[in-house]
């Protein structure tokens, strides 16, 4: 699958539509005022340069991670080891921390209205935290496995590890939506942690260097980044001590990445590849 998905991205770029289904009326998207596009977004194929390199915990089994308020939020998984924390940006220090009970392994999260949302991997439920204290105020069910998380700004957006992701009213938490994502018109499976940038769906893919640049649209595969070699693998202590981490600052236009008990969250810069 890893070169599969980096190649065949230039050819499905001829075949892409959009479609709008009736039922995605009421819930359309908040989008911010159109500002010029970052040029990396007229690029298919995408490679990255390591601006800078901040603190993380190699103990931490990185499920989801975000920017909030300059700090990073993040959710840890395993059982017995999961938690949803904030974390200092420079220093990598826990500012506080919920743990779940041990018989829950945490995945992706995402902040939306003032509320961290968290999930759980095939317990098909998730948690509604105080995004400023993570006091947990609430939990909601789902059905299946939980993966990654995200929103934009309108829904929750959830992977389940297949290569459909599933729009979910914040509120109801009905799903309303399903998005195949495909490459050419194959699929790609095995997506993992999620961020809205720039009005495209970043996604990880499990067991992989590489992350797949979604429109949100029609599902389809708009480009690739290739992250390999971006931290030191023979450093990496278990298989499962993957790339999983996707975190932007839409203010500042900062990308940042990591891995699954990595020792470092890096600030990547996104460059072509020929």
């Amino acid at each position: 699958m890893k070169l599969g998905l980096f190649y065949m991205v230039v050819f499905a770029l001829s075949v892409t539509a959009c479609q709008k289904k009736p039922d995605e009326e009421a819930h359309v998207p908040v989008v911010a005022e159109a500002t010029e596009d970052p040029d990396w977004k007229t690029h298919p194929m995408l490679g990255y340069e390591v601006i800078r390199e901040f603190p993380h915990d190699s103990g931490a089994f990185t499920q989801g991670l975000l920017l909030s308020q300059g700090q990073w939020i993040e959710s840890t998984g395993g059982y017995g080891t999961t938690s949803i924390r904030r974390v200092e940006r420079e220093t990598g220090k826990v500012l506080m921390k919920t743990d779940l009970p041990a018989e829950f392994f945490g995945e992706g999260a995402a902040e939306m209205d003032g509320k961290i949302y968290q999930l759980t991997w095939q317990s098909q439920r998730g948690f509604i935290y105080d995004s400023k204290t993570l006091q947990k105020l609430d939990d909601f069910q789902y059905q299946g496995e939980g993966w990654g998380l995200t929103n934009d700004a309108s829904s929750l957006i959830m992977s389940n590890g297949s290569d459909r992701l599933r729009y979910i009213d914040p509120k109801t938490f009905r799903v309303w939506r399903e998005l195949q994502v495909r490459i050419g018109g194959k699929p790609v499976n095995l997506l993992n942690e999620l961020e809205f940038i720039e009005g495209e769906i970043f996604a990880n893919v499990w067991h992989t260097d590489q992350i797949v640049r979604i429109n949100p649209k029609d599902g389809n595969v708009v480009g690739v980044i290739e992250l390999a070699g971006i931290d030191a693998k023979e450093k990496r202590r278990d298989p499962e001590h993957v790339l999983n981490g996707i975190a932007y600052d839409p203010k500042t236009g900062e990308m940042f990445v990591t891995g699954k008990c990595w020792p470092k969250i890096y600030q990547i810069r996104l460059v072509p590849q020929k």
